[in-house]
């Protein structure tokens, strides 16, 4: 018997959604300022570092909790 949750797939939709439209606002908030485009393409770099950035934190975070849930040196003899 395993006690990983799932996500429903309720939930998984709606997190794409709600990343879609954030991305979706996030780009055309840049391209509609009012600005050079050097600005609104270093803004548009920022949004996407910060978008990968931020899957890599959740990926080490979820990494890290599912190591202390399953040791890595079972013991023996035990």
């Amino acid at each position: 018997m395993s006690d990983k949750q799932q996500n429903t797939a309720a939930f998984y939709g709606q997190a794409v959604a709600s990343f879609a439209v954030a991305m979706a606002a996030t780009a055309i908030g840049i391209y509609q300022l009012d600005a050079d485009p050097w600005v609104r393409a270093f803004l548009g770099i920022a949004v996407l570092y910060l978008v990968t950035s931020a899957f890599t934190l959740a990926k080490v975070i979820r990494d890290r909790q599912e190591a202390g849930r399953f040791p890595t040196h079972p013991q023996r003899g035990v």
